[in-house]
């Protein structure tokens, strides 16, 4: 059902720069008016019960993801009926939210991990409590233009103003009207109920129950699957490198204390900012020429992957304020980077439709000097070597045994832990599997889609997903320090290209 709470209707306005189509400089004021606040409900009535976290769950911090579609106005009808005689339905937004509610609303009833609420258990661990507390639905508008967006720096244009906040539950939905007649559908949700692949498969079968009132895909929550096998400690976790790369967040040092500028040489901390970028299909086939030509074939990811590696310890080696070098004692850091591997098809058992955390967060570590200095294809042979030894049944199921034997205790991937006299750090996570041509809720397939992840730690965060135009380009959302940014843009411009909606070029946005 759909329940409406006694929230006052709200007037908030987020003043904000949007870019005009080709990347000028040109500036639109947009205000966004929040209309109506609701909670979604399922439609049917769920059995209230505790579904446990897997231990590849536990893994993850309480951190929320978003994710944003962005729909061109419905076209106008010629005549009242399509080509099968039968009536069209005449698209406004009231009648789309109004559908999407609705439809939400019955998909709630299988996906029923998003309607409930995380709770502590008596162990201290996180828990998921299936209560069907509902989903927190956001109406508003905008009165901009789907082609003003500035999809290059979603900082402004879609944190905390297309894409809603997440106070309660797990799952949070925001649709804005725009003024040309077009819609922005976003979502933020709790990752530690699900990952990427999860959130997939839950957008295109709510997409779906839109459309035909059905789903094709049912999640599994069958925890069962990710039992460990071995409850103690023992050497098998140690040859499996795993506390190498996860580590009891009680064991970590205190972090460091923030760097001001003390003196004309020392560099302020820098602040992690979010972009989005393209990146044309014949750079990325030129990238995995480079990275291939020792005649070890790499695959696109990884090759991608080593040249941003690249990029961000160069300008780490590079003091970009003074024009120089850095010094010694700054080439002699460490990078490291990872990549997010999904284990579903390396553990036993059907995992196709399991809804959860099947992850693991391997990554490489290497002095910046020598990421700045050797060839590509050498920083990619380390890439692959590293993502080997992860994309296994055996260390999938080693990691669930490692969790089994810290537990209570929370567990964090090192990658993520930034030590005193650490360098740069990013993980990398394709979003490949984007559905965007499933994403339709009645009224056609985005035309943007973009996972948004600001997550404010030091690390950085890098998803390359498909383009929406089907030319094999790549749409790259990344969460870099500012300063990484502005020497890839310099350095890389034929490879990253900001994001506009002249790239895009769809008529009638």
């Amino acid at each position: 059902m759909v329940s409406c709470l006694s929230f006052p209707s709200v007037f908030c306005k987020q003043i904000v720069r949007a870019m005009m189509p080709g990347g000028r400089d040109d500036e639109v004021m947009m205000s966004v008016k929040v209309s109506k606040r609701e909670v979604v409900a399922a439609f049917l009535p769920v059995q209230e019960h505790w579904l446990p976290l897997s231990n590849l769950d536990l893994l993850l911090p309480p951190l929320d993801v978003g994710v944003v579609f962005c729909y061109a106005a419905p076209a106008m009808a010629n005549n009242n009926y399509d080509d099968k005689m039968k009536p069209r339905l005449l698209r406004t937004f009231g009648s789309m939210v109004g559908a999407l509610k609705v439809s939400l609303a019955q998909v709630l009833v299988t996906y029923y991990a998003f309607a409930g609420e995380m709770v502590v258990n008596s162990a201290g661990e996180p828990e998921l409590l299936c209560n069907n507390s509902g989903v927190d639905f956001v109406e508003a508008s905008a009165d901009i233009q789907l082609r003003h967006l500035n999809l290059y720096n979603p900082d402004e244009s879609l944190e905390g103003k297309l894409v809603p906040s997440k106070k309660r539950g797990v799952l949070a939905v925001q649709a804005t009207e725009l003024k040309c007649g077009g819609m922005v559908v976003a979502c933020k949700f709790d990752h530690r109920i699900a990952d990427a692949y999860s959130a997939n498969m839950f957008l295109a079968s709510w997409a779906e129950m839109c459309r035909s009132s059905s789903i094709s895909i049912f999640p599994s929550f069958r925890r069962s699957l990710l039992y460990p096998q071995h409850r103690s400690t023992s050497s098998h976790h140690l040859n499996l490198g795993l506390d190498d790369l996860y580590v009891p967040l009680s064991k970590l040092p205190a972090p460091p204390p923030e760097c001001p500028v003390t003196n004309e040489g020392a560099r302020p901390a820098d602040h992690l900012k979010s972009r989005i970028y393209h990146v044309p299909a014949d750079q990325l086939s030129q990238l995995q020429l480079v990275a291939s030509s020792n005649g070890c074939k790499r695959t696109k990811l990884e090759s991608f992957s080593s040249f941003l590696w690249k990029m961000v310890a160069k300008s780490d080696a590079f003091d970009s304020a003074h024009d120089r070098p850095a010094s010694a004692d700054v080439k002699m850091r460490t990078s490291k980077m990872g990549i997010v591997v999904d284990g579903r098809t390396r553990l036993p058992g059907d995992m196709s439709s399991y809804f959860g955390n099947v992850l693991s967060i391997p990554f490489g570590e290497k002095s910046v000097s020598k990421l700045a200095e050797k060839s590509l294809s050498w920083i990619a042979d380390g890439v692959h070597e590293m993502l080997s030894t992860a994309a296994t049944r055996e260390h999938f199921l080693g990691l669930i045994d490692w969790v089994e034997a810290h537990r209570p205790k929370p567990n964090l991937a090192r990658v993520y832990c930034k030590e005193t006299g650490d360098g740069p750090a990013l993980v990398v996570s394709s979003g490949q599997r984007l559905p965007l041509a499933d994403i339709d809720f009645g009224w056609g397939r985005p035309v943007f889609g973009s996972y948004h992840f600001p997550w404010g730690g030091d690390c950085g965060y890098v998803m390359p997903m498909p383009s929406p135009l089907g030319n094999g380009d790549w749409i790259v959302y990344m969460h870099l320090a500012e300063r990484q940014l502005h020497f890839i843009e310099s350095e890389a411009a034929h490879v990253f290209r900001p994001l506009t909606f002249h790239y895009l070029s769809h008529e009638g946005i």
